[in-house]
């Protein structure tokens, strides 16, 4: 039974027609302009369209960043994508022949991984997906938790730090200024100036005024001692806020994927240990474990689609 996936990001939307064991039979993917909504629900249109020629499709699920209804239907806020209170499923349905959900694009991440990657194993799972931003999902007793109005597990907005750095969402201290990639890049540079901690840092840093993510990331391979110790500043926020929600949510596992997970087990360890020195009452209940995310980039479309299949099927 196939369905389609959609994930829209800023510069690019990606979609793929998906069966039930969450195996993609094709895909496409393409840019778009995200300050023309118009455009983007074309492109949307076209792509449902084209992986739906010959095939039987039940549904289609279309991921998005940003506030997404308890029904999902409607995209209260999208912070790359000037919609405001806009009924996307309304729209697309009236051009589709498909049935249509609208899903946080985090959410269904972190569901392909519960369904089909690393948390398949589990009933009770939190995925935190580290990007140039957190964005997180829960899954509770095999059920994807949404909250009371469909926006809740915006995880990467939980306040850590009290009166800490601004957040785009405009709070201070939220764990997404101190755990994401953009933090990782801020703290890199910060110990490049200092100077002290990695030669390698602070010399690419001289010759070429600012390190990029992929400068850092290619020192956290290469072992430099400055690159390290920002992944373990990093890493260590993140543990401390898996204690605070491991102390309300209990889960099994947590799921970390986004493009700083690639650094794989040299992100876990500070992450575990911080998580095991924060963890209240430890060593009176069992402790969760830590795993990185197996699907990378697929696991939007591949989320959005199952989530789709589900809606329809009653599952």
């Amino acid at each position: 039974m196939h369905a389609i996936g959609i994930d829209i990001g800023g510069t690019k939307i990606a979609g793929a027609l998906v069966d039930e064991f969450g195996t993609i039979i094709k895909s496409d993917r393409r840019p778009t302009e995200a300050a023309d909504p118009r455009e983007i629900e074309d492109a949307v249109v076209e792509m449902i369209e084209g992986l739906s020629a010959g095939e039987d499709v039940v549904a289609a699920g279309v991921a998005a960043a940003g506030f997404i209804d308890a029904a999902q239907s409607t995209v209260y806020y999208a912070p790359n994508i000037n919609w405001r209170n806009e009924p996307l499923r309304e729209k697309l349905e009236s051009r589709l022949s498909v049935p249509i959900i609208i899903e946080n694009d985090a959410n269904a991440a972190g569901w392909a991984e519960f369904c089909f990657g690393a948390g398949r194993l589990y009933s009770d799972m939190v995925t935190l997906t580290i990007g140039t931003g957190v964005g997180g999902a829960i899954v509770s007793r095999d059920k994807l938790f949404r909250g009371g109005f469909g926006v809740g597990a915006e995880l990467g907005h939980m306040r850590v730090v009290p009166d800490g750095l601004p957040c785009g969402c405009g709070a201070h201290g939220c764990i997404e200024q101190y755990g994401s990639g953009r933090a990782l890049l801020r703290i890199a540079n910060e110990f490049a100036d200092a100077g002290g901690i990695g030669l390698g840092l602070a010399a690419s840093r001289a010759k070429r005024g600012k390190l990029t993510g992929k400068d850092v990331g290619r020192f956290i391979q290469d072992g430099d001692p400055g690159a390290l110790a920002a992944l373990r500043q990093l890493g260590a926020s993140l543990g401390q806020a898996c204690a605070s929600l491991a102390a309300v949510l209990d889960p099994q596992v947590f799921v970390f994927g986004g493009g700083v997970a690639a650094a794989g087990e040299l992100l876990l360890e500070p992450i575990r240990s911080a998580y095991l020195d924060n963890l209240p009452a430890r060593g009176y209940h069992p402790e969760a474990e830590f795993a990185i995310a197996e699907l990378v980039n697929d696991a939007g479309v591949v989320g959005a689609a199952d989530l789709a299949r589900r809606h329809v099927t009653g599952e």
